[in-house]
């Protein structure tokens, strides 16, 4: 079986370079990619993508091996029904590696046609590290690379606004666009570069913060013998994911008009303020995240569908979503709902074999920025404390006790407040605390709460008595409790 490459498809086209992109891994190439293709596809977008290798690890040589191709795989449940999408993504046209040809890199700001710049460079990414140098050939930071870039253009085309760029951070960062755009100023004042440089940063460039969601699995090993066989190639970029996608962007009108998303069916909105977007997908998507680990984990589960699957567990879940978290979003009722429903249905694919151990990451930072707010504002609306996000947070307290069923719990957060957990638990389990003093000691913790606790009222009390239930029956009834009283 051949490797995918350009002489063995014949419906490829070739595109003018039109974005530049910091990153080729498997959510870019998943997400933006093939976004792209559906642009050139459905409209007159026309565009190509320069990929950039953004750090010094690796050289994309499968990339390059099989010039910018590669196939997405897209799984999911939608309205219900089972769907399944195969696309070749034909709109990556160049592969440059910054590291070794720094020079290319460059050159590519004298393309007149080039307009946009997409990144996904992780959280760690949009950093400023003053240890970079003008003159490294790269620089180590993202930005810096980025601003040597734009000031290369600035000179080339001797600062005509024309020639500025829209820059499209997918880092999960809060507001990526306006730290982005803060990082490159700070580079240009760190480096001494001349003032018209920065106004032209601030007048031609537009710096548009994005909400990015889509859960990308990665290559599909189990069924990629299967997948290509079905091709008729072999193709080692095979990247998986759900069919669900949704890309939000604060931008202009004029930003609006250059990227014709609304011409398509694809699942990109232009907003103009990104907040109450953000705030709706951290707390009903991550929030049930949070919430449905420590859960379901407990409970002997280990995957995320399979949580779905269980009566109880799947009750719990869409419960406290439309219950719950969704009476303090602002935002009508009617798309409240179908968010929520967008989010179970992805819950339950089968096909993405989600992890609870891995969303488990520092999951006590996670409850106070996902979870936490919700609990408040329901509080301050009801009168009344959420019980199935309290809930959540003793079967938190339970999971961090790091063991269940007598095997260990691998745990993943601050070691310092992973040995603050298994203090109290140790202290607990010796008859030094009662379980009332095990939640106040435990709640009242500003280092992981960010704030104490017990100072809501009723809260350690609850979480008290729920901990106790799950302690003398297993989180099984001990749920079941809980629901029958809601």
């Amino acid at each position: 079986m051949q490797t995918l490459n350009r002489d063995i498809i014949t419906h490829t086209n070739d595109h003018p370079l039109k974005i530049m992109q910091f990153g080729g891994g498997n959510f870019l190439r998943a997400f933006v990619d093939w976004m792209v293709d559906v642009l050139n596809a459905k409209t007159d977008f026309n565009g190509g993508i320069a990929v950039i290798k953004p750090t010094e690890g690796g050289d994309y040589s499968e990339l390059k091996a099989q010039e910018g191709l590669f196939t997405v795989i897209l799984d999911g449940i939608k309205n219900g029904e089972t769907v399944e999408e195969k696309t070749l993504v034909t709109s990556v046209q160049e592969v440059v590696n910054s590291y070794t040809e720094w020079d290319t890199y460059l050159k590519l700001a004298e393309n007149p046609d080039l307009r946009f710049i997409v990144s996904n460079t992780t959280e760690a990414g949009i950093q400023f590290n003053p240890d970079d140098s003008f003159e490294d050939t790269p620089p180590r930071q993202f930005p810096a690379k980025l601003t040597r870039w734009l000031y290369h253009r600035f000179h080339h085309f001797k600062g005509e606004a024309s020639k500025g760029c829209v820059l499209l951070p997918c880092e999960l960062v809060e507001n990526n666009g306006m730290a982005l755009k803060q990082a490159v100023l700070r580079y240009a004042d760190h480096w001494g570069l001349a003032k018209d440089f920065k106004r032209w940063i601030d007048d031609a460039n537009s710096f548009c913060s994005t909400l990015v969601d889509r859960i990308v699995s990665g290559y599909p090993t189990a069924r990629a013998d299967e997948l290509e066989k079905e091709l008729g190639y072999k193709d080692d970029l095979l990247v998986a994911g759900e069919y669900y996608h949704s890309w939000v962007v604060q931008a202009s009108v004029s930003v609006q008009k250059e990227l014709p998303f609304s011409q398509t069916n694809l699942n990109v909105e232009f907003v103009d303020d990104l907040v109450p977007y953000r705030e709706m997908k951290v707390r009903v998507l991550n929030g049930a995240h949070t919430a449905l680990v420590p859960v379901g984990y407990l409970a002997g589960i280990r995957l995320v569908n399979k949580v779905m699957e269980d009566e109880m567990f799947s009750s719990f879940v869409e419960s406290l979503l439309l219950e719950e978290v969704a009476p303090t979003l602002d935002f009508p009722q009617k798309i409240k709902q179908k968010f929520v429903a967008d989010v179970l249905d992805r819950f339950r694919n089968p096909l993405l074999q989600h992890q609870l151990i891995s969303i488990s990451l520092n999951s006590s930072s996670k409850f106070s920025a996902r979870l936490l707010p919700t609990l408040k504002d329901y509080l301050a609306s009801e009168g009344n404390l959420p019980e199935r996000i309290v809930f959540g947070l003793s079967a938190l307290i339970r999971f961090y006790k790091g063991e269940a069923d007598g095997n260990p719990i691998p745990l993943k957060d601050d070691p310092k407040i992973l040995s603050f957990f298994a203090s109290k638990w140790k202290k607990y389990d010796s008859d030094f605390l009662t379980l009332e003093d095990l939640s106040k000691s435990i709640l009242c913790n500003t280092f992981i709460w960010n704030e104490d606790l017990t100072e809501i009222d009723g809260l350690a009390e609850k979480v008290a008595q729920n901990l106790g239930r799950i302690q003398s029956k297993g989180i099984r009834p001990a749920l079941s409790d809980v629901l029958n009283k809601c």
